[in-house]
């Protein structure tokens, strides 16, 4: 046990004992405080007793007062000190209430509540008969009934003062036994701790002083200088000698530590001093050497006897790349008739794995058949062979190879490892100065063709002179020919503002040209129409048939001006193309029913194929390829007297090349071919065959019509697709139209962005789906419209139309029209005319409005009538023949319910008319 515990525990001990004597001071005291407090108490509570005898015997001498009948000025003081005593008996009486919680005390102090209460009860009940004069009364209620309570009141608090002094009694006697207890014990545990202090100290003493002596003798036999074998001393206890003997033995185990380290630095010290010894003499051989050869050998004969080696080769790195290779150029104690290799690659054998690796390769243990160490007497195997790297900067530049009978000591290692580092300085060293020689050696060279090279120069500076001359002269005339291309640019821009100005001329003449074009044509159109259908049954069918016929040539009029616009399209640049998904079905479908009636008409046979292996949807522009495939198979049919023409569909499974420039499409899908067995085409004419206003026969006297415009506009179309237009034809064994087009969903919608084209690339697409109608196909058509005529006219009978056109002839031929179905009609020549007719008929059912007029346009006009609330869901269809590609946007945004082009289609408008008047 340590000397500090035991201290703790003799002084814990004693202070322990103090501890208990001062708590059981304190809790005597304690009782002794409680019992005195207990004792003031019981003395307030009677106080508080005598109290209220005291008052009760004031409230009777007052009462008495009272009864004596004093006068009126004496009543008063007696009254109220009566008053008072009886409120100081009810104080006296809550304080004893409070402060005595026993049970016996309780119910005493309940009694004297109650009394009081019927003690003031009487006291207000004989005020009452002062007041009244009944004096015998009051004094009957004092002297008996009032007395009889005070005398109760006056026992029951001499009850409560008797049960107070007995308690007060009881306390201090128990005080008294308290104090007398708490004398004893202090006196008890003083005796205790002295006796327990004395006992510690013997004890605390006795074990300090025998472990001591136990060290003491044993640090005496430690003797000066003698550090190899120091005394311990036997550690027998865990207290502070017991620590004393464990530092002992602590220091004594350092001191031996440091003496043998002290030797091994001393023995370190020599061997690094050995060391650098041996670095500096291999390196003072160094100086003046300039042969890698003499190095090495020197090197080696050197390092070999310092290291114990008895066997030693020098390898010097020869070569670069996949030619490096590590020669022998040195060695030490070298037996010729030994089977040793003269060279190594990288990574064959030690001596090129060491090199590969830049790491040194020790072998023990080597095999008796491995390598001889030859002296005169005889010769012995080697047990150790180390191989070690000399690098400069990461290059091994020599590995040396040393074998020894005995294992290379770290000394020797360190030694090997030191000198090879700077044996790859001074190899790197050497091989520079041979590289400075070589160089030295072709800068002479190269200084003898520098001088030859000088005089041809001087020859070539005077030859340059005179072409720098004609240079010079060439320069200036460049720059008069730069100054007049400017002026020519000049030009170039200015004729371009005047095509920019010209283009806008040409934009609105195409604007105006349709607008006039297609208003005389609407009426003739309309009024050729209605003749056909001859409603009224009064025409010959040789007049049906003069009808049909100006009603079909009206449509090819048509047919030719949506030609001509188109092919102003494909020049100015600018047609839109929408890609969608197509169904091919339903091409083969639109296909069948525009021409089988043509087919039969004219007795050939038509076949449309679809082949097996195409997709059943495609994805281009479903307008434009229908109308290429219609204009080829119009053409087709043109040109075929008897035999058949053919529509195939089919996959195109390799690369097809177009004949026009010769490029291959890498895309293309898919291969549209109309054959005919027509009339074919010369091959001296199919070059041409494309080009606008051009024909295979364009004289007087040809046999077929046409423009000349349908297969330019379809070469053009087929381009925006993104494919082409082939022919192949044999005169007099008809002809080939390929149409080869791609299916690729990256396709977006094509435009070129010319702007003089804006107008021309703006006509209305609803007009270029009018088809060529021949007499037969119309009479066909007008039958099926007379059997759907009856329905209509119900439809429509009764209702009031309001045409406003500024052309007569389109409101007469719109008239004649509407009137036919019982239609009333009310027409006005300009916006002015017709807002006015419209605000006369608020009760008109429908507008036909035409946009190109005077005084107020359409477009106003609409406007104007959607201000009116009462007009604001009026049906207004616009009528326009003017070609602009947004106005039918103009007309939406104006305000009008539906968009109808000129030439009007009677069906198309009737239809309109029923969608909008039920609507």
């Amino acid at each position: 046990m340590k000397f500090k515990t035991k201290l703790y525990i003799g002084f814990g001990f004693l202070f322990g004992l103090f501890i208990i004597s001062y708590l059981i001071f304190m809790i005597m005291m304690s009782q002794i405080n409680q019992n005195t407090k207990n004792a003031v108490k019981n003395y307030e509570m009677l106080s508080l007793a005598n109290t209220i005898q005291n008052e009760l015997n004031v409230f009777s001498r007052e009462a008495r007062g009272l009864l004596a009948n004093p006068p009126e000025e004496l009543k008063r003081p007696f009254k109220e000190s009566r008053d008072q005593a009886l409120h100081n008996v009810n104080i006296a009486i809550g304080s004893l209430e409070k402060l005595d919680s026993r049970e016996q005390s309780q119910h005493l102090i309940q009694e004297l509540k109650t009394m009081s209460r019927t003690l003031g009860e009487m006291e207000k009940e004989g005020d009452g008969l002062i007041k009244e004069g009944k004096y015998a009364e009051v004094t009957q209620l004092f002297w008996y009934d009032s007395l009889k309570v005070r005398e109760d009141m006056v026992k029951v608090a001499s009850e409560l003062q008797a049960i107070q002094k007995q308690t007060v009694d009881t306390e201090l006697n128990q005080s008294r036994k308290t104090y007398k207890l708490m004398n004893q014990m202090i006196f008890i545990y003083m005796i205790a701790g002295f006796l327990a202090g004395i006992s510690m100290t013997i004890w605390i003493f006795r074990s300090v002083t025998g472990n001591l002596n136990k060290v003491t003798s044993v640090m005496t036999k430690v003797a000066f200088g003698q550090s190899d074998q120091l005394p311990r001393i036997k550690v027998t206890s865990k207290d502070e000698i017991g620590e004393i003997a464990v530092a002992f033995n602590e220091m004594a185990q350092a001191l031996e530590t440091h003496t043998m380290q002290e030797k091994e630095l001393k023995h370190a010290a020599e061997e690094h001093s050995w060391l650098k010894t041996k670095v500096a003499e291999i390196a003072t051989m160094y100086p003046g050497i300039d042969s890698l050869e003499i190095l090495a050998q020197l090197f080696i004969t050197k390092v070999a006897p310092m290291t114990g080696a008895k066997y030693g080769v020098f390898y010097m790195k020869q070569g670069n790349g996949e030619e490096t290779k590590y020669q022998k150029l040195a060695a030490y104690a070298y037996n010729d008739q030994e089977a040793g290799k003269d060279s190594f690659c990288l990574g064959e054998g030690l001596v090129g794995q060491c090199a590969l690796e830049n790491r040194t390769i020790s072998l023990h243990q080597v095999p008796a058949d491995y390598i001889k160490i030859a002296s005169g007497l005889g010769s012995a195997s080697p047990a150790n062979v180390l191989v070690i790297p000399a690098e400069f900067q990461g290059e091994v530049l020599a590995v040396i190879e040393l074998a020894s009978f005995e294992p290379f000591n770290p000394l020797e290692q360190m030694l090997l490892q030191e000198v090879m580092d700077n044996i790859g300085m001074n190899i790197n060293s050497i091989l520079r100065h041979m590289q400075v020689e070589k160089l030295l050696e072709d800068s002479q060279t190269l200084t003898e063709e520098l001088q030859s090279q000088s005089e041809e120069l001087q020859l070539q500076q005077e030859e340059l002179r005179t072409v720098n001359e004609q240079l010079e002269e060439q320069y200036e005339n460049s720059e008069q020919k730069t100054r007049e291309l400017e002026k020519t640019k000049s030009m170039l821009e200015e004729k371009a503002k005047q095509l920019t100005v010209s283009s806008q001329y040409k934009s609105e003449f195409l604007a105006n040209m349709s607008h006039e074009l297609r208003t005389p044509l609407n009426s003739l159109l309309i009024l050729a129409q209605m003749l056909a259908e001859n409603a009224d049954g009064n025409l010959t069918a040789k007049q049906v048939e003069y009808a049909g016929t100006i009603f079909s040539s009206g449509n090819d009029l048509l047919h030719l001006i949506n030609d001509i616009l188109d092919i102003a399209k494909v020049e100015a640049g600018k047609m839109e193309i929408l890609f969608e998904d197509v169904k091919l079905s339903d091409v083969k479908e639109v296909v069948e029913a525009q021409f089988i009636p043509i087919a039969r008409e004219k007795k050939i046979q038509l076949n449309v194929q679809l082949a097996p292996n195409l997709p059943k949807v495609i994805y281009t522009d479903k307008q434009r390829l229908q109308q290429i495939l219609k204009n080829l198979l119009s053409n087709a049919f043109k040109f075929t007297e008897h035999g058949a023409v053919s529509l195939t569909i089919q996959k195109v499974e390799k690369e097809v090349f177009s004949k026009a420039n010769e490029i291959p499409y890498t895309d293309i899908e898919l291969a549209f071919a109309i054959k005919d067995t027509g009339i074919g085409i010369p091959e001296e004419k199919q070059d041409n065959l494309f080009d606008a206003f051009k024909q295979a026969d364009g004289t007087i006297s040809r046999k077929y019509g046409g423009t000349g415009l349908g297969l330019s506009i379809s070469r053009e179309i087929a381009h925006l697709l993104g494919g082409f237009i082939e022919v192949e034809s044999i005169e007099h064994n008809g002809s080939t139209f390929t149409l080869y087009l791609p299916n690729d969903r990256q396709m977006k919608q094509s435009e070129l962005s010319i702007v003089e084209a804006e107008v021309a690339a703006g006509v209305i697409e609803d007009s270029e789906s009018i088809a060529i109608v021949d007499p037969v196909e119309f009479l066909i058509q007008a039958d099926e419209i007379e059997k759907q005529s009856y329905g209509k006219k119900a439809l429509l009978e009764g209702k009031k139309i309001l045409v406003v056109d500024d052309d007569m002839r389109n409101i007469f031929a719109l008239t004649t029209a509407l009137e036919s179905y019982l239609v009333e009609v009310l027409f006005a020549e300009n916006g002015k005319e017709g807002i006015a007719v419209l605000q006369e008929h608020p009760d008109i059912d429908l507008v036909l409005m035409d946009i190109m007029m005077p005084e107020m346009d359409g477009f106003e006009a609409i406007r104007f009538i959607r201000r009116k609330e009462e007009f604001l869901h009026l049906p207004i269809i616009a009528l326009t023949a003017k070609a602009m590609k947004d106005d039918r946007k103009q007309c939406i945004d104006a305000g009008a319910s539906d968009y109808i082009s000129k030439p009007v289609n009677l069906e198309q408008l009737f239809s309109t008319m029923q969608v909008w008047l039920y609507r």
